[in-house]
C-alpha cells in the first residue's frame, strides 16, 4: 500500500493554498476584486462577442431584433469581395513592417540610448511622444505633412521646382504613407519595452566582455540581446495584435481611399459594415478577426514566448 508523500517538495493540495492565501490576505482581496472585475468583462467583452456571433448569421441594419436569417451568406459575400482581399493584404503587410522595420528600429534605438543619463531621458521623451499622442491627432497631422496643396509635400516640390504631388492620392504610394506613419507612431512603444529590458543586463557580463576584448556588436549580439530575448517576445506579440487592429490613424489620414487601397480589417469592418449599416455583414468581419486573433494568440503563446522563457 502506497504512502502519501510528505517531503517539503511535495506539492501543496487545494486546502492547504487555500488556508496559505487566506492568512496571507490574498483570499480576502481575490474576493473583493475578481466579482467586479468578471462582470465588467462578462457585459463588455464576452456578451457583445456572442451577440456578434450570432449578428452575423442575419442581414439585419441595427434596428429592431434580427430576423433575416441568412446562414453563411454573409461570410460569402466577405470572403468574395475584392476589398475585403485588399484589405486582408495590407494588413499582413503592416505586421510584416512592423516586424523588419519598426521593431529593429525601436531596438536600435533603445541600445542607443538606454544607459540613465539626461540626454538619453531627453532623447526618450522625443521618441516616446508619438506613441503618447491620440491617433487621431497623429492621422491628421501627417495628412496635412502629405498634403499637395499646402503642406510640406507642396513646400519640398516649389523648392524643387518639380510638380506637386498628392502621395495620399495616389493608388500606388497612399499605403506606404499610411506605413510611414504606423511605424512613426508606435516604434516608441517598442523602443521603451526594450530600454527597460537592457537596463535589467548585469552590469558585470558587459564589462567582463569588454575585458575580454569583445566588440560592441559582439556585446549586443552575445550578452544584451540574450538577456532581453523575453522582453523582444512580448514586443512581437504587441506588434502583431497591434497590426491587426489599426483603425485610428487610417481613417483621418485616407478613410481608406483613394478607391479603398488603404483599408485594414478593421477600418473594412467600419465602412462596409457600420457606415452602411450592414451590422451582420459587420459582425462577420468581426468575427474573422477575432479568431484570427485569438489564433495568433494561442499559438504564439505555446510556440514563441515559451521559447523565449525557457
Amino acid at each position: 500500500m502506497s504512502e502519501v508523500s510528505t517531503s517539503p517538495n511535495a506539492a501543496p493540495g487545494l486546502s492547504e493554498r487555500l488556508r496559505r492565501a487566506a492568512q496571507n490576505g490574498r483570499l480576502t482581496a481575490t474576493l473583493i476584486l475578481l466579482p467586479p472585475a468578471l462582470i465588467l468583462f462578462t457585459l463588455f467583452v464576452m456578451l457583445p462577442l456572442g451577440e456578434s456571433g450570432v449578428y452575423a448569421f442575419y442581414d439585419w441594419n441595427g434596428y429592431g431584433a434580427p430576423e433575416d436569417f441568412v446562414g453563411f451568406r454573409n461570410f460569402e459575400q466577405m470572403f468574395g469581395h475584392s476589398v475585403f482581399s485588399v484589405a486582408a493584404g495590407n494588413t499582413v503587410k503592416i505586421v510584416i513592417v512592423s516586424l523588419l522595420v519598426q521593431l529593429p528600429l525601436a531596438l536600435l534605438l533603445a541600445l542607443l540610448i538606454y544607459k540613465k543619463t539626461p540626454t538619453n531621458a531627453a532623447f526618450r521623451l522625443i521618441f516616446f511622444v508619438p506613441y503618447i499622442m491620440a491617433e487621431v491627432a497623429a492621422g491628421l497631422i501627417w495628412s496635412f505633412v502629405f498634403d499637395g496643396n499646402y503642406g510640406v509635400t507642396a513646400s519640398i516640390a516649389n523648392s524643387l521646382g518639380i510638380d506637386r504631388f498628392f502621395v495620399l492620392a495616389d493608388r500606388e504610394l497612399a499605403f506606404y504613407a499610411v506605413m510611414v506613419v504606423i511605424v512613426w507612431k508606435y516604434f516608441g512603444f517598442h523602443m521603451m519595452i526594450y530600454i527597460a529590458a537592457l537596463q535589467g543586463v548585469p552590469d558585470d557580463q558587459v564589462e567582463a566582455a569588454q575585458i575580454e576584448g569583445a566588440s560592441r556588436r559582439q556585446i549586443v549580439r552575445h550578452v544584451q540581446i540574450p538577456h532581453i530575448r523575453p522582453a523582444i517576445a512580448v514586443s512581437v506579440f504587441f506588434s502583431i495584435i497591434g497590426a491587426l487592429q489599426v483603425f485610428d490613424v487610417i481613417i483621418p489620414l485616407t478613410n481608406g481611399g483613394p478607391s479603398n487601397q488603404t483599408h485594414t480589417i478593421v477600418t473594412y469592418l467600419y465602412e462596409f459594415g457600420l457606415t452602411r449599416l450592414r451590422i451582420g455583414f459587420g459582425s462577420a468581419v468581426g468575427v474573422v478577426l477575432f479568431i484570427v486573433a485569438v489564433l495568433v494568440a494561442v499559438f504564439y503563446q505555446r510556440i514563441f514566448m515559451r521559447r523565449a522563457n525557457p
